[in-house]
């Protein structure tokens, strides 16, 4: 055997994946079909696709799995940008149910999915939207989970030499929601991988800024674990009306404005389920070789 037979038999075999690049209102995901293919990604090769200049590039990536509960049609996983797994991602699960349908992997309009934090609902609307059913806020601390000695609709959070009033609510993932006079000069950048990482936040949150136009409107910016701070935050838009509810400065009916666009969440009444609608937008098939 030559030299240059040897060096090649010792490179490691290819997997080559399938896969689609989707977003939500500009929260951009690789979706990878695991039911058809077979996949076993490690942490190192998830931060290799989602790598923006080295790889695919995107803020999640998501797994479609068969469901292992018999009470659901389809099980899906999501991983951050650094490898690590996250409970629930809304703008993700839109695009998930697009997915699901563009593939013929089912005809249903109404879609019963299981994820690690809980089963959702997704029904497929018109016009490229998809509305999800969130299940119910859970403003519990333990859940998130908090470091606090009570549950409280608000929460004094020390940041460097700030004392900052958050609400803690979990979405199936934690966020932390404060309000800002501005979402365009707050100080996201600073404020965000501080809050992101707090130690009251053992396992990281999500830190939400809300500018509250009127009752039905609000913008909204988040720095997500794991990913920074994105276009767009299903869970995120939901979290902000949650707790803007619990303060009661927010309708049932909410139009949240992010930096990708516009979501509708509705909430009625803490203990009730929560509906967000929103767009879920293909991009492009590709495969990559790991």
């Amino acid at each position: 055997m030559a030299n240059s037979d040897k060096a090649s038999a010792k490179l490691p075999a290819m997997n080559t994946i399938q896969f689609s690049k989707m977003h939500g209102l500009g929260n951009d995901f690789v979706v990878i079909d695991a039911i058809s293919q077979h996949i076993d990604l490690t942490p190192g090769q998830i931060r290799q696709i989602a790598n923006r200049n080295l790889g695919i590039g995107c803020d999640q990536l998501l797994l479609i799995e068969k469901a292992t509960n018999p009470q659901t049609d389809f099980k899906y996983r999501i991983f951050n940008a650094d490898g690590s797994e996250a409970g629930q991602c809304g703008n993700g699960a839109r695009c998930f149910a697009r997915f699901v349908r563009n593939k013929g992997l089912t005809n249903k309009d109404e879609i019963t999915v299981e994820t690690s934090s809980g089963i959702i609902y997704l029904r497929i609307e018109a016009n490229d939207q998809v509305t999800v059913n969130m299940g119910v806020p859970n403003f519990a601390p333990a859940t998130l989970p908090f470091t606090s000695d009570t549950q409280a609709n608000d929460y004094a959070l020390q940041v460097s030499e700030q004392i900052l009033t958050i609400g803690a609510v979990s979405m199936g993932n934690p966020h932390a929601v404060l309000t800002v006079d501005d979402v365009d000069t707050a100080a996201v950048k600073t404020l965000g991988p501080a809050i992101s990482t707090h130690p009251r936040f053992p396992r990281g949150v999500n830190a939400g800024f809300m500018q509250i136009l009127d009752a039905s409107h609000i913008r909204l910016r988040v720095f997500e674990r794991g990913t920074g701070e994105t276009l767009a935050c299903g869970t995120g838009a939901c979290a902000a009306v949650a707790v803007g509810r619990l303060w009661k400065k927010l309708d049932e009916q909410v139009k949240v404005d992010l930096p990708g666009g516009q979501l509708l969440i509705r909430w009625s009444n803490p203990g009730e389920t929560l509906l967000m609608t929103g767009p879920a937008t293909h991009v492009f098939e590709g495969s990559i070789e790991l």
